[in-house]
């Protein structure tokens, strides 16, 4: 229609904003919200708007705007009626309408929502559909509207590059850590174990987990020791025990003779001697006392180290008579005992073995008369075999 000048404010009569946890309505320009029905009502902008159309233009309220149209259009009459007067006149009978063309508005969603099936605005899910923008190293994470490029847990977002953090730099495990993408693995020195939660570490008792040592178990901080029962020595591996052999330490732990055995010694006498309660002193056995013998009635048992001799009676050789057991006489009147000694005595006496040479063994006095007068018996030398001579 010539003359026709349409202004036209708004495309959409609602459009509907969502935050999280409610949905709100808003109305588009040209309508207003009822707030009892929630409907969105037009504006009369011929009334609300001083001045609308200007000149020999009349304004007319459409549905969500309003048009500018000659004053002379046979369908509005005169007088012109000021829209902002409160006096109005009575209504006029209608008239045939123009069909000027009614424009209606499509629904427009904010940027990041599009249409659904129900024609409503729904989030769009930029992530899902592949449509954002985020760099290969982030991931996507959608919000409401729009979406957030972040990066993964172990990354941290440098110059829109999501970079590996090293979390060993900043002690996060108590003794050993290695770096790895994204994340860390906390490991312990030997001689502990890892607690559960992935970085502490505890000392490990190797003594009751494993036991390593052949005999005892001594529990350290981050290690073990092994130590032995008395008679053995730990071996150089400082794990096992070995026995020790105590009798190569000293030839005077026993008086005879060391036997080492398991963890220890013992002492052994030759026959015919006994163990002394110390446990390593040798005592002579008298078997003569002990009447553990084997000689004749007619013989005489004597005691030597470790055994016994029975020593046949005294015979006493011509021109000696036997005057008792042990002493032969030679007769004054017998002319042969003019130069031989007149008694002999016959005393048997043990001497202790061992004995260093030489060595004085006994002394016999001639007579009480002279104090001086007596004869020391000494052994010059011997052997093996128990052979000596005196002087």
């Amino acid at each position: 229609m010539q003359g026709l000048k349409r202004i036209l404010t708004a495309f959409t009569l609602a459009v509907c904003l969502s935050s999280p946890g409610k949905a709100q309505q808003q109305c588009t320009n040209g309508f207003d919200l009822d707030r009892a029905s929630g409907q969105c009502l037009d504006i009369d902008e011929c009334r609300t708007i001083p001045e609308a159309c200007r000149g020999d233009m009349v304004c007319v309220n459409q549905n969500g705007g309003y048009l500018c149209v000659p004053r002379t259009n046979p369908v509005y009459r005169s007088p012109y009626l000021n829209p902002y007067s409160n006096i109005y006149p009575p209504p006029q009978a209608p008239g045939p309408v123009p069909n000027y063309p009614t424009v209606t508005r499509p629904l427009i969603c904010r940027f990041g929502y599009q249409l659904d099936e129900n024609n409503q605005c729904a989030d769009v899910d930029e992530c899902a559909s592949d449509s954002h923008q985020c760099n290969p190293t982030q991931i996507c994470i959608n919000t409401e509207g729009g979406y957030t490029c972040s990066c993964t847990e172990g990354y941290w977002l440098l110059e829109g590059q999501c970079l590996d953090i090293d979390e060993c730099r900043y002690g996060y495990c108590q003794q050993l850590c290695a770096n790895v993408p994204g994340s860390y693995s906390c490991t312990c020195n030997p001689g502990f174990t890892l607690n559960d939660d992935g970085r502490s570490c505890q000392d490990l008792n190797e003594c009751t987990s494993e036991n390593p040592c052949t005999q005892t178990c001594v529990n350290t901080y981050g290690s073990f020791l092994c130590r032995c029962e008395p008679g053995y020595e730990l071996e150089a591996d400082g794990v096992n025990c070995s026995d020790m052999d105590e009798c190569s330490f000293s030839e005077f732990l026993c008086q005879h003779e060391c036997v080492n055995g398991p963890g220890s010694y013992y002492c052994i006498c030759p026959s015919g001697y006994n163990l002394l309660d110390d446990s390593r002193s040798c005592q002579d056995i008298n078997e003569c006392e002990n009447r553990n013998f084997t000689c004749t009635p007619q013989q005489t048992c004597f005691n030597i180290p470790g055994e016994y001799k029975c020593l046949d009676p005294v015979r006493c050789e011509d021109p000696y008579i036997q005057i008792n057991e042990n002493r032969c006489m030679c007769p004054a009147e017998n002319a042969g005992c003019r130069d031989q000694p007149f008694t002999i005595l016959y005393r048997v006496m043990d001497m202790v073995s061992g004995r260093s040479v030489p060595s004085d063994i006994f002394q016999m006095q001639a007579t009480t008369r002279y104090p001086g007068a007596y004869y020391i018996f000494q052994i010059k030398s011997g052997n093996e075999g128990r052979e000596f001579y005196m002087r």
